[in-house]
């Protein structure tokens, strides 16, 4: 969008006398109904405050940029205004305002002043230009100043698009990044990767499969165009299409910390070739780019937990919130027992989170076998999850089951492998289906005499969990939730925490997944700490990284810390193991129950004791921040 377009001389103030800021907007308003350029005073000025009213408009640096879309205005304009002494507009950084940009946007305008908004931030970035527009006397001379601008970027963009096509041997590749959870991890590989390339001069294109779905998905064209192939992935990703590409193939952990090893090797011309044929790797050579069993084991489980957590952490909350309904509304002592069904919205809410909840163990299984089978394990892993739930097998018993599943599927694949081509068709829609399933189904039950068994044990320890019993746990638990930050470890100790909501629902919560989320708090918590109490020993960039990890720590999203792990391994990784197995004994010597399987402080009010949490989650971020601070080296060494 061309600015100078929408700046009009009629609405411009050479001289604003305002000195505070309600005066500047009613100066400039008016000024925008003497041009005629809106219609009503009132509900123009209305749209301005409204705005002003969530966060200033005053950006710094002397500039501020308030605007409004509503039907007062007639037609898209900025109006321009300069002060000369300067204006207390309430600035983001405290300082005087010299040049006002007042944007008004029709009703219907297709977000015209949010097009504003950016094509001027771009242009206000260039230090010489805002300092020729406060020298301005005239509105010609801002008209001139915007155009002699706006074409010097257009010569710019132009210059680098022809350079670009130029630069014919510049090196492409494309990545996927995905983890598990799909909220940190992925994306921060993301970042590394482009980040690193862009240092190497490697041009790169990341598909992103997070928690929002896909994102920027890589087309026919990218994969054919690229060198080479990363995946830095911990769950299973749509691999056919890179047939016949060299793929380097790691956890996304490797994507964050060693980004520039594997664009590299996927530049060497020595990664692996991987081969697929729509259903199965067709190599040993694709199967060892898999990784190491371990490796394809952790992927395989990371893919079920990956789509069992929706279910969990929404059906938990949502059983959670009627507990808190019937506590809020009132239930007789004799009809405790009735907890969350009592009430009637209660009993809503409740068999709401219980239909979901009710899909945890198969959907486990079923993307287990999903992982090692591809579609075909999809009905004999849901069938072994399902008959893990009724026959009281638990988590255990389906994470056993989904495994199973889709091993049945690889086994049935290879006795199938050589039928004749008649049959194709209808292996994957009878043969997989109804033999996968008979034999996966006699299996599990008798898998799940033992298991029920275990699982029986295990809920007796866990209901009964107190004393040193219960701190010991809550410290190993919460410790481990510190030791890679979203890695394997981290991972299981969760996931072991959501296991044993399923069970404790009705004892009002889970010990174990309490001191889990409050060991999985403390770290982002504990940079935050320390980048407050010892600013010397850190980077500016460090101690403003240092103001966002408080929401992530309160967020419990665990991951925040990792930059700062990364950097310096041997001094972090302990300081946070400390602070989280403290907050983890601490909530287990109380025995403060959770009910919700995520959410951070946003789910506070579901805990038997929030107060006392929020407490001792401070307690172990402000050990860990100390020791980190103490024990770091400062900036200069």
């Amino acid at each position: 969008m061309d600015i100078k377009d929408l700046l009009i001389k009629d609405a411009m103030i050479m001289d604003l006398q305002a000195t505070t800021k309600k005066a500047a907007i009613d100066e400039m308003v008016q000024k925008m109904y003497d041009a005629g350029r809106i219609s009503d005073i009132d509900v123009y000025k209305e749209g301005i405050l409204n705005r002003e009213a969530q966060t200033s408009t005053g950006l710094g640096d002397g500039i501020a940029m308030p605007h409004a879309k509503n039907s007062a205005v007639k037609e898209a304009t900025v109006l321009f205004a300069k002060s000369k002494n300067g204006v207390d507009y309430e600035s983001l950084d405290g300082q005087p305002t010299y040049l006002f940009f007042m944007i008004a946007a029709p009703e219907g305008a297709n977000d015209t002043h949010l097009q504003a908004l950016a094509a001027l931030s771009r242009l206000l970035i260039d230090p010489d230009f805002v300092a020729k527009l406060k020298t301005a006397e005239t509105p010609d001379q801002v008209q001139a100043t915007f155009e002699a601008a706006e074409k010097a970027k257009e010569a710019e963009e132009k210059a680098k698009a022809e350079e670009k096509i130029k630069d014919t041997n510049r090196q492409y590749i494309v990545a996927v990044t995905a983890c598990p959870t799909g909220i940190a991890h992925t994306y921060m590989a993301e970042d590394a990767l482009k980040k690193k390339a862009k240092e190497m001069g490697v041009d790169i294109k990341v598909e992103t499969n997070g928690s929002e779905g896909i994102k920027h998905r890589l087309t026919d064209e990218d994969i054919s165009r690229a060198a080479g192939v990363i995946v830095a992935a911990d769950k299973k990703v749509e691999m056919n299409r890179f047939n016949g590409k060299e793929l380097v193939n790691r956890p996304v952990s490797d994507g964050i910390r060693k980004p520039e090893e594997l664009i590299n090797l996927a530049l060497s011309g020595t990664a692996p070739v991987y081969h697929g044929n729509g259903e199965e790797a067709s190599s040993e050579e694709e199967k060892s780019d898999n990784g190491t069993l371990g490796q394809r084991i952790y992927k395989d489980l990371m893919n079920g937990v990956s789509h069992m957590l929706p279910f969990v952490i929404g059906g938990g909350i949502m059983i959670a919130l009627s507990f808190m309904i019937d506590q809020f509304m009132g239930v007789p002592h004799s009809e405790l027992a009735n907890l969350g069904n009592y009430n009637q919205v209660a009993s809503w809410f409740n068999q709401i989170g219980g239909a979901a909840f009710g899909f945890m163990l198969p959907v486990l299984a079923g993307f287990i076998a999903s992982s090692i089978a591809d579609r075909p394990g999809l009905i004999a892993g849901f069938a072994a999850g399902a008959l893990a739930n009724a026959g009281g097998a638990g988590f255990l018993g389906a994470l056993i089951g989904g495994f199973l599943a889709g091993y049945v599927i690889i086994f049935l694949k290879k006795l199938f492998k050589n039928l004749p081509k008649s049959l194709e068709g209808i292996k994957a829609i009878l043969f997989y289906p109804f033999f996968g399933l008979m034999i996966t189904g006699f299996l599990m039950l008798l898998v799940n005499v033992p298991m029920k068994a275990i699982n029986d044990g295990l809920n007796g320890f866990l209901t009964g969990l107190s004393g040193s019993n219960a701190i010991l746990l809550g410290a190993l638990l919460g410790g481990m939730m510190a030791i890679d930050l979203g890695g394997p470890i981290n991972k299981a100790a969760y996931v072991f925490g959501t296991a044993t909501l399923a069970s404790s629902v009705a004892q009002g919560g889970s010990i174990v997944m309490a001191a889990v989320m409050a060991g999985g708090m403390v770290p982002p918590l504990a940079i935050f700490v320390a980048t407050r109490l010892f600013k010397n020993k850190f980077e500016k960039s460090q101690v403003d990284a240092g103001l966002t990890n408080i929401v992530m720590g309160l967020s419990f999203v665990t991951e925040g810390a990792i930059p700062f792990a990364a950097a310096d391994p041997i001094r972090v990784i302990p300081s946070f193991v400390v602070g989280s197995a403290l907050a983890g004994g601490l909530v287990g010597a109380v025995g403060i129950k959770l009910l919700a399987p995520h959410g951070g402080i946003f789910v506070v009010l579901l805990l038997s004791h929030p107060l006392l949490y929020l407490f001792f989650i401070a307690i172990g971020a402000i050990v860990s921040g100390v020791i980190y601070g103490l024990v770091k080296k400062p900036v200069a060494q």
